[in-house]
Parts: C-alpha cells; sequence; structure tokens
C-alpha cells in the first residue's frame, strides 16, 4: 500500500515530502508540458486551488536528502465524486522558468521507472 505524501499548504505554498521513488512515481504527470505533479486533495486539508493558480512548491525528496523550490501553476482538477479510481486533488505543472530542470532532476531519480512505464504504454 502506497503512503501518502506528508503535504502542508498555505496560501499558495505546498509543502510536499516525498518519502520514496514509488511515492514520486505514483505522483509524477511526465505528460505535462515541464512536467508536474499530482497532489490528492484530502492531504491539502480545507486549501483549495482553481485552474491556473499560481502555487509554490517545496519539495522535500526525503530518500535523496534533497529540498527543491518550484515555482508552478494548477493544470488538473479532479473534483471529489471523480471516480473510484481517481483521487480527488490538483495536478500542479513546474514553470518554465527554470528550462526543464526540475522535470529533468525528477526524471533523474526516476531512472528505469518511466522508461519500463513509457514502454509497456506506447501506442
Amino acid at each position: 500500500m502506497m503512503s501518502e505524501p506528508n503535504i502542508a499548504s498555505q496560501s499558495g505554498i505546498v509543502r510536499i515530502d516525498i518519502a520514496d521513488k514509488n511515492d514520486l512515481y505514483a505522483a509524477y504527470m511526465p505528460f505535462v508540458s515541464n512536467g508536474g505533479l499530482f497532489v490528492a486533495q484530502d492531504t491539502l486539508g480545507h486549501s483549495r486551488y482553481d485552474m491556473g493558480s499560481d502555487v509554490f512548491l517545496l519539495l522535500h525528496l526525503v530518500q535523496q536528502n534533497e529540498r527543491l523550490p518550484v515555482a508552478g501553476k494548477v493544470v488538473w482538477l479532479t473534483p471529489h465524486g471523480g471516480g473510484a479510481l481517481r483521487p480527488a486533488g490538483i495536478g500542479i505543472q513546474f514553470s518554465s522558468q527554470d528550462n526543464g530542470a526540475t522535470q529533468r532532476r525528477l526524471e533523474t531519480v526516476l531512472a528505469g521507472m518511466l522508461e519500463s512505464s513509457r514502454a509497456t504504454h506506447t501506442l
């Protein structure tokens, strides 16, 4: 059973502690331009974000002992009741201001996991 990332939010700031590669893999959104992360709504508490909202991620990769500050915006909303297989939450797209550095960093951490997934999901 996958553990939920530890997330705290306040006025556009989202702090995410991701314990390991499996949690990062589950949250990573490689299909979003510049990459992104999905954050489950129940872990955000009462904070609510709308499409296009600017957010600032304080991303802590626990296993890597790294803290990454990342600017982004909400590009995905899954509302409560969106289906049993889809938890409510938001997708945050990484800003292009870092020229893809965040996306490259996360894909380096996930090396091998993404390639095997892409190979089995190619149309």
